[in-house]
């Protein structure tokens, strides 16, 4: 398993996770079985936005005598108290449910608490007046809560919050159907969504990935808005990519389901090549890079989808940027204008063109 470090709490995060939407549907044993599994893959870090209430005791039973080696994402709004999952911004209401979560994961303490589903702005409104977002911070102050986090499916709604508090985790819905304006919560432009990923990489703040497969529509060539499928490896590397992602969530029920997820650490980069993605990308995507790296090899040795990524951060006005490319031992200013990496672009970048570009900002940037 490799890791990825969060830069606002210092948390070494696995960059696959778990969700836990599909777990409470399996007898109990097997998903003791299927979480151990996880874990001793070196899976530490768990969302626990589940589908049921069934899943904490489940969680509580795994993982009680290791708690101190995992990280929850606890969701303030997620309620319970009927079973199934249900959605409140009822103060009283998400104090039962947080309770009940905590005794039965068998804890007293949550990793990064969330701010829950703000996909409208009223619902943000509704969360502060009812006190929801001020006991978070009592709960902070005490150490029951050690990080704050947010989630939500709306670039516009997470550019306004992150304006008004300052959180250390973001969930976002992550991958390529909904960054090109296809399924339930394809929310904002592609240019929207890029510009909430550099943010959080501008800022430090992490992002967990939450329906990277579009609810396993993009495994299905029937299911996709694209009618080709892709791989769970392919989404699961797309996601990664995106400036910001620390940890991807995928669900699971079973020891055999884990062992796909973990299998992702084994796989060639050719397996991993989501490039694919650019036969069926909007007009508005093409030319604009998205670092998937099908243009290597360069000749040069550039990494030339790192440098792409560091020319749009450094844009979006992240000063770290800048000097983590001018420690790159290849840069732009190595490109010889070649052509290979523009034959070989599937969205169309001419990197040849955009590598001078990229030397010009880079060398006048303080």
């Amino acid at each position: 398993m490799r890791y990825r470090i969060n830069k606002k709490t210092g948390d070494r995060i696995s960059e696959i996770g778990l969700g836990s939407a599909y777990m409470p549907e399996t007898p109990l044993t097997q998903a003791i079985s299927a979480l151990r599994k996880a874990y001793e893959g070196g899976i530490n870090y768990y969302d626990l936005a589940a589908g049921d209430g069934k899943a904490f005791p489940m969680y509580g039973e795994a993982f009680a005598d290791v708690r101190k080696h995992i990280l929850y994402q606890i969701h303030f709004g997620a309620d319970y108290s009927k079973g199934s999952y249900g959605w409140s911004l009822n103060l009283e209401t998400i104090k039962r449910s947080v309770d009940k979560q905590l005794k039965e994961l068998r804890t007293d303490y949550i990793d990064y608490g969330f701010i829950h589903c703000q996909d409208e702005f009223s619902d943000w409104e509704t969360y502060r007046k009812n006190g929801v977002y001020d006991w978070i911070q009592r709960l902070r102050e005490q150490g029951i809560v050690r990080h704050l986090g947010l989630s939500s499916h709306t670039p516009a709604v997470i550019q306004g919050i992150m304006d008004e508090v300052s959180i250390d985790m973001l969930m976002f819905s992550v991958n390529p159907a909904y960054d090109y304006g296809q399924g339930e919560f394809a929310n904002g432009s592609a240019d929207e969504r890029a510009a909430v990923y550099r943010r959080c990489e501008a800022g430090s703040v992490g992002i967990s990935v939450m329906k990277p497969f579009s609810g396993g529509q993009l495994l299905s060539a029937e299911q996709s808005p694209f009618g080709q499928a892709l791989t769970p490896y392919q989404c699961i590397r797309y996601a990664l990519d995106r400036p910001g992602v620390l940890t991807v969530l995928p669900g699971a029920q079973s020891v055999q389901e884990i062992e796909t997820l973990l299998a992702y650490e084994d796989q060639t980069e050719e397996a991993l090549d989501y490039s694919v993605i650019g036969s069926f990308a909007p007009p508005q995507a093409s030319g604009k890079c998205v670092y998937c790296n099908h243009c290597k090899p360069c000749p040069m040795g550039i990494d030339i989808g790192l440098v792409n990524k560091y020319y749009d951060l450094a844009k979006a006005g992240d000063k770290m940027a800048v000097e983590h490319y001018r420690a790159l031992e290849k840069n732009a200013a190595n490109c010889i204008k070649c052509g290979h990496c523009d034959s070989r672009c599937p969205f169309s970048v001419c990197q040849s063109e955009r590598m001078r570009e990229i030397c010009s900002f880079m060398d006048h940037s303080k």
